[in-house]
């Protein structure tokens, strides 16, 4: 059997209601050339009675069961059985669309990529069927798209919208440097330190404006919507800070950057712990950060106007800073409960 084009990595655990949708998109994928990977991460529901119901019918589906081990580890033990030339993710609660897997590794193949990357929806579904989506472009400021640059020297694309799954990873490149997801347990935002390892190492990658991926914002068990969990977040950046710092020229080459992006992520952190904890939380948060600063590893010039006002009250008095986030997260719920109410009202939502 010849190498395939292209292996897609699926960590499962507990999603019986979408894995179907899930693993339709994938089988139908207009390459042939695939090899699907699912990792039953110790589910107990029906979750490996369906994976093993498509594997009957599909032989390029390989099934790797075992005890419940944690996201990364999950992906790690699917990674190291992939046989592509390429790799990618999905997440079984999402679904891709048909030609997302041909299209991207036509581009990669062509340029010789060690990743690429494009654009994705976010999406809900309500119980009658209609769908709400949200298109997300990886580059904000539109000037990246669609020509290849080297991340490995531009600190500036840490920026991108952080995501593991809306794109695929050349093999060799990810063996070459032991790129792999942080084995702590659960799920646990360990696709933060596989996502940030990609860019500080990879020389030749691309990113391109077409959405394929379908991210879901429904399903009520996603990592984003766990109150619980409170630090792990905390726990990955240390663990990438403590890879990084192992090569000083690439640390000092990305400090600042990697400081922009941990603040975004212990205030995303804010957005989805109970506010109860935030006193706790915030003391912890003014730690990380005031360690950074006594090292000269913030720069101003790196943050938005705001955030850098807000690491000013954080640092003076944790307190007001946690009342200043959550103030701020009660105003965008009834903002969008509005939006929701309005869009009810009207009629207005996609099918």
């Amino acid at each position: 059997m010849s190498q395939p084009k292209v292996s897609i990595v699926i960590p499962t655990y507990n999603v019986e209601q979408y894995l179907r949708e899930c693993l339709d998109s994938v089988c139908r994928q207009t390459l042939k050339d695939i090899e699907i990977i699912c990792v039953n991460d110790g589910s107990t529901d029906g979750s490996l009675a369906i994976i093993n119901e498509y594997a009957e019918k599909d032989d390029r589906i390989v099934v790797l069961d075992g005890p419940n081990g944690g996201y990364g580890k999950g992906m790690n033990r699917g990674m190291a059985r992939a046989t592509g030339e390429y790799v990618g993710i999905v997440e079984p609660d999402d679904y891709v669309a048909l030609a997302m897997y041909e299209d991207l590794y036509a581009v990669a193949s062509e340029n010789h990529l060690d990743f690429v990357k494009a654009d994705f929806y976010r999406f809900t579904r309500a119980e009658n069927g209609d769908m709400k989506l949200a298109y997300n472009h990886l580059d904000k400021t539109d000037t990246w798209y669609n020509r290849v640059f080297d991340p490995s020297h531009e600190p500036e694309a840490l920026r991108f919208i952080m995501n593991t799954w809306s794109g695929i990873y050349r093999r060799g490149f990810l063996e070459e440097h032991g790129i792999r997801h942080h084995e702590t347990p659960g799920a646990s935002f360990q696709d933060n330190g596989f996502w940030i390892q990609t860019f500080v190492y990879a020389k030749r990658a691309m990113i391109i404006d077409r959405p394929y991926y379908r991210n879901r914002r429904d399903n009520p068990n996603s990592s984003v919507k766990d109150t619980g969990k409170v630090y792990c977040m905390n726990v990955e950046y240390d663990y990438i800070e403590d890879m990084l710092r192992k090569d000083p020229e690439l640390w000092n080459r990305f400090k600042y950057l990697f400081w922009v992006k941990r603040y975004g992520n212990y205030t995303f952190t804010m957005s989805r712990i109970d506010p109860s904890v935030y006193p706790a939380y915030c003391e912890r948060f003014r730690d990380d950060f005031a360690r950074a600063r006594d090292l000269g590893e913030l720069d101003e010039a790196a943050f938005s106007a705001r955030q850098w006002s807000d690491l000013q009250t954080l640092f003076s008095n944790p307190s007001a800073f946690g009342r200043k986030v959550r103030h701020r997260r009660k105003v965008k719920e009834l903002y969008r409960n509005s939006v929701d109410r309005a869009r009810k009202f009207t009629g207005r939502t996609l099918r």
